[in-house]
């Protein structure tokens, strides 16, 4: 059975964001779906997207979740494509109305990764390029003399900052992706830099109503990203979603049995981040947890401030 507006046997069209990055996700998505042997053909849409079309200004000024997705997920809404395939980092908490995110394909190593020098052997003040208030406010905590650029941009235009700043910080899993895993100097544990959440993995998007695509796009999904990657939402959720504060979580578990959730909730400057552990099955139930044992446990409503989170 074909979905609303796709005849059966027509191409199943992809919408992805245009950046080289977006288009390995794509294809690896366009992989999955070929590999099953009986699934229609894949036709990849670009879409440029705000962050895209304004990739000198600063997330932060952008207003940070959704700047990589809206156009992507309107193209599916409007019928334009059938299924969009994000970074599933880049999503904001709540999925807008119509659609679902229908597969969760195998994860990447979702840590952050220093390119140019170690961060013990940065010399002081060093200048490090990052657009992420997560990533500035831990490393800030962990090396207090460090100082901080502004970083956007392809992994290219990232990766050739190396020399005029000492450092810069992208993910392990877009140069993985890339063919470049070896430019890594340092991987940051997540001791020291949580990921952002659901960092290193992909989420796949169609329309609520398309029941057969929903079941084929099932069948790519990898249970055990998924409920990592649920957990981690569920507090970002719980937080307020477009909370501004400096986000991080890191889920880890099995298809099935107990989760492990480490969360993290920061002020700008570095000078407090507060961090916890919980454990669960649940995932939504184990987001909204960490929450909790952040806000009455450690005070973290302090620096959330009033709204943003409930």
């Amino acid at each position: 059975a074909a979905g609303r507006g796709r005849p059966a046997g027509a191409p199943v069209r992809l919408a992805t964001r245009r950046s080289p990055l977006a288009r390995w996700q794509a294809e690896r998505v366009a992989e999955l779906l070929r590999s099953l042997g009986d699934a229609p053909p894949v036709e990849i849409v670009p879409v440029e997207t705000t962050g895209d079309r304004l990739a000198t200004v600063s997330l932060a000024a952008l207003g940070g979740q959704g700047v990589f997705v809206t156009e992507v997920q309107d193209a599916v809404r409007r019928g334009a494509a059938d299924l969009a395939v994000h970074s599933a980092k880049d999503l904001p908490a709540a999925t807008p109305e119509g659609l679902v995110v229908a597969a969760v394909p195998e994860r990447a190593d979702p840590r952050d990764v220093l390119v140019g020098g170690e961060l013990r052997r940065l010399r002081p003040g060093a200048l490090v390029a990052t657009g992420s208030p997560r990533r500035r406010s831990q490393l800030a905590a962990a090396r207090p003399d460090l100082r901080f650029a502004d970083l956007r941009g392809n992994i290219g235009t990232r990766l050739g900052r190396v020399g005029e700043v000492d450092a810069v910080v992208v993910a392990a899993a877009a140069l993985e992706r890339l063919g470049m895993a070896g430019r890594a100097t340092e991987v940051l544990a997540p001791s020291v830099v949580l990921p952002q959440v659901a960092q290193g993995a992909l989420a796949v998007e169609c329309r609520r109503d398309d029941q057969a695509l929903r079941d084929l796009l099932a069948r790519i999904e990898d249970r055990a990203a998924r409920r990592a990657v649920d957990a981690e939402r569920a507090f970002l959720a719980a937080a307020g979603g477009g909370c501004r504060a400096p986000l991080g979580a890191l889920a880890r578990g099995g298809p099935d049995g107990p989760l492990t959730l480490q969360a993290m909730v920061a002020s700008h400057d570095g000078h407090v981040v507060l961090r916890c552990t919980v454990t669960g099955t649940d995932p939504a139930a184990l987001g909204r947890a960490a929450l909790d044992d952040l806000v009455e446990r450690r005070g973290a409503a302090l620096v959330l401030g009033p709204g943003d989170w409930r």
